[in-house]
């Protein structure tokens, strides 16, 4: 089969299409005849030599993928051969098939296609596991989402205003924050200009917020801190801002806080299909509703991948980023 492999670590341009062995379902997998990959920011850290796949994954990227069932290895039970799935990968989605635990396989949301379905999994179970499942954000407080233009942050504010949260976001653009402002955010902060602690502080009266989705990491660490709520939590999942920076404990005892750090791709796949039957039963409604929607930015073919990391590297997009097979 055909599959986007990196030939050495570096800039898009070492994002090759090649021939790889076809999977084959070991026990408990199924193999997805993928129709579209999600492109993730893993994705370009992974091309660039810093983030690489976990023991028994494939060495090309994609962590998210959606399509048909072709295959379906022993002991798999609720899943045939032709069903239209998305999934969440430990890699190896930018291919024209790949092998998946099938406690990770969703099917694909009804009245939704299956190409759009591809921008779903990666983004809806990081927010679901993190904001809720680990954070708790409950109705009627606030969420404070940085970067809320970006695939993450635009599944975010849909889910937490449909969940009855007052949800702020920061983004770089009037454009970016008109497009949150219609997905349902409620303070719009554009960080190039303004200051989001004295915005947020503001707009909830000198509460704070509640929770913090943070994907920046150390620049943003003691300003996150400020701009919680007591009993605020943290959440930090990504580090484009750095890894270090020192943490007033002092500050964060006196708020009674807690600061949340997790990654999703690393984990056990027990983990994982714990998260994506919590996403089965809670977010799926939701999708097959059309209360939360898939935001796509870009669509383009597999040969293209170098075009969609380029895309994803300027930062100018609005929501997913997808390559098509």
């Amino acid at each position: 089969m055909r599959a986007v492999v990196v030939t050495s670590p570096g800039g898009p341009d070492v994002l090759q299409v090649a021939e790889v062995p076809d999977p084959v379902a070991g026990f408990g997998e199924v193999v997805i005849e993928v129709a579209a990959a999600g492109v993730n920011r893993a994705d370009l850290l992974q091309r660039q030599g810093h983030y690489p796949p976990p023991s028994g994954a494939p060495d090309w990227p994609g962590l998210e993928c959606s399509g048909r069932i072709a295959e379906v290895g022993d002991g798999v039970e609720g899943w045939s051969v032709g069903d239209e799935v998305c999934a969440l990968l430990s890699g190896g989605g930018y291919a024209e098939k790949v092998a998946v635990p099938a406690g990770q396989v969703l099917p694909v949301p009804a009245g939704l296609d299956v190409v759009r379905a591809g921008a779903l999994p990666e983004v809806v179970c990081t927010v679901w596991s993190n904001v809720f499942m680990l954070a708790g954000l409950r109705r009627e407080e606030t969420l404070l989402v940085h970067g809320g233009s970006s695939g993450i942050g635009t599944m975010a504010i849909q889910l937490a205003h449909r969940l009855g949260a007052r949800v702020a976001v920061t983004a770089g653009s009037s454009s970016k924050l008109a497009a949150c402002q219609e997905l349902g955010a409620d303070v719009l902060v554009n960080y190039r200009e303004e200051d989001f602690v004295e915005r947020v502080r503001a707009a909830t009266d000198g509460v704070g917020a509640g929770v913090v989705l943070d994907l920046i990491g150390a620049k943003y660490l003691a300003r996150n801190l400020d701009v919680l709520a007591t009993n605020g939590r943290l959440v930090v999942i990504g580090m484009q801002g750095g890894t270090k920076a020192e943490l007033d404990l002092g500050a964060l005892m006196a708020k009674r806080a807690a600061v949340l750090s997790t990654s999703l791709r690393a984990r056990p796949a027990g983990e994982k299909a714990a998260i994506v039957a919590s996403v089965r039963e809670h977010v799926w409604p939701l999708v097959e509703r059309g209360d939360v929607r898939p935001v796509i930015d870009t669509t383009l073919p597999l040969g293209q991948a170098a075009d969609a990391h380029r895309r994803l590297e300027a930062s100018d997009h609005i929501g997913k980023v997808l390559l098509t097979v």
